[in-house]
């Protein structure tokens, strides 16, 4: 399985490590879950009127050359714009724990996949 490095832009800085498109496409995959849940709470009806079903949290792992973890819970954010992930990654070596944009962890993904592929 080839692997190439996918570069994720944090609220300050980045982080660069190993990762293979097929663990990206999963990714996507489960942002793309997390991103209906998203929509689901920022669409809901009137204040009053009935309430929204809490959605499940993203939480993502992969283990490859490190260890990568992303964690959402998206019904602490009013819409998927304002939405945070916390990110972990990790060896044995060094850990690394912050938060991104969710929505620039979508772009960076994306661009990855659309290199490496």
């Amino acid at each position: 399985m080839s692997s190439t490095h996918l570069t994720l832009n944090l609220v300050e800085g980045s982080v660069s490590f190993s990762f293979s498109p097929a663990a990206a496409q999963e990714l996507k995959a489960e942002i793309n879950s997390l991103m209906q849940g998203l929509k689901a709470i920022a669409t809901h009806p009137a204040p009053g009127k009935s309430k929204v079903n809490p959605q499940k949290s993203m939480e993502y792992q992969h283990t490859g050359e490190v260890f990568l973890e992303i964690f959402c819970n998206p019904n602490i954010w009013p819409t998927p714009f304002a939405a945070k992930v916390l990110i972990t990654v990790r060896d044995s070596h060094i850990r690394l724990t912050t938060e991104a944009e969710l929505t620039r962890v979508i772009d960076d993904i994306n661009q990855y996949l659309e290199q490496n592929s």
